[in-house]
């Protein structure tokens, strides 16, 4: 299998963690912002990574978006198991993913990109890595009122959170989901940014375990934990 993707982007990383927690044997193609629409669009008809290449006979030639990708390789590969045994606690599974991926992930965009603007310049100050962020502040129109939105909408998903990861090992149930896999991948650039790291420690702890059984490099950040 072949995994096209931004090797930065924390919705690439999503897939990542789901193709180690299943074991398959994957490859990664990283492509250039903008020039990846020239590869992507006679694939998907989209512009968004990450995409999957099964690469198998009697498989989709594509599959694109994080979320499709769990649901596919649920089907080719059911063992291990993204999804729970448990019918409710599997719905609750699947809001918390899509709360995660549809708005929460793109929270985490704008605060990420806003500190690596700002604050967080020296992380790379490189001319390359500095025209990235500018390109992608640009194109999701990440200003200070977009920002301040998003840190609002992370105070509260933080929240939500700690009364479902603080104190327990998973979001829902007893062993890990799509909504885990979610959670460790979407709200990993925030590992970079002081505050969150301090404020949030339980946050960072549980990041570093789902990748651990994922069997994934922890994020920029987190590879000293």
């Amino acid at each position: 299998m072949l995994l096209l993707q931004f090797s930065t982007s924390h919705y690439c990383r999503k897939a990542r963690l789901a193709l180690g927690y299943k074991k398959i044997n994957y490859q990664v193609e990283n492509l250039t912002p903008g020039l990846h629409i020239l590869k992507l669009k006679p694939l998907t008809g989209l512009t968004t990574l990450p995409v999957l290449l099964p690469q198998v006979e009697g498989q989709p030639e594509a599959i694109a978006d994080s979320t499709q990708i769990f649901k596919f390789l649920e089907g080719y590969c059911p063992s291990p198991s993204l999804l729970l045994p448990d019918e409710r606690q599997q719905k609750e599974a699947w809001m918390l993913e899509d709360w995660l991926d549809e708005s929460i992930g793109t929270a985490t965009r704008f605060i990420y990109y806003d500190f690596r603007a700002g604050a967080g310049k020296q992380i790379d100050s490189s001319l390359m890595s500095q025209m990235v962020i500018n390109v992608v502040r640009r194109q999701y129109g990440i200003t200070r009122e977009t920002v301040e939105l998003a840190q609002s909408r992370m105070a509260i998903a933080l929240d939500v959170l700690s009364s479902k990861w603080h104190l327990r090992e998973y979001l829902v149930g007893d062993c890990p989901s799509v909504a885990d896999i979610a959670a460790a991948a979407l709200l990993s650039p925030l590992a970079l940014i002081p505050e969150y790291r301090q404020g949030y420690p339980w946050l960072f702890e549980r990041i570093v375990e789902i990748h651990k059984i994922c069997g994934e490099p922890p994020p920029p950040g987190l590879d000293k934990l």
